[in-house]
């Protein structure tokens, strides 16, 4: 994983955060991290196509 102390990346929140409860996302080539907006201390890192797997089954409405 890529070294975000010393290489930074580019964060990105939602469109459809609503401000109360917002996660930001950065991609760095070898993973997807994710953190919540208010608490930036802990990043959970995941693989690319885990988060691609993710993403899809929210669209699809696989998760609730």
């Amino acid at each position: 994983m890529e070294d975000t102390e010393h290489n930074p990346v580019a964060w990105r929140t939602s469109s459809f955060s609503n401000g109360s409860n917002c996660v930001e996302v950065a991609f760095t080539g070898q993973a997807v991290l994710v953190r919540d907006t208010k608490s930036r201390i802990a990043t959970l890192s995941v693989s690319g196509g885990a988060w691609q797997d993710f993403t899809t089954a929210i669209r699809e409405g696989q998760l609730s």
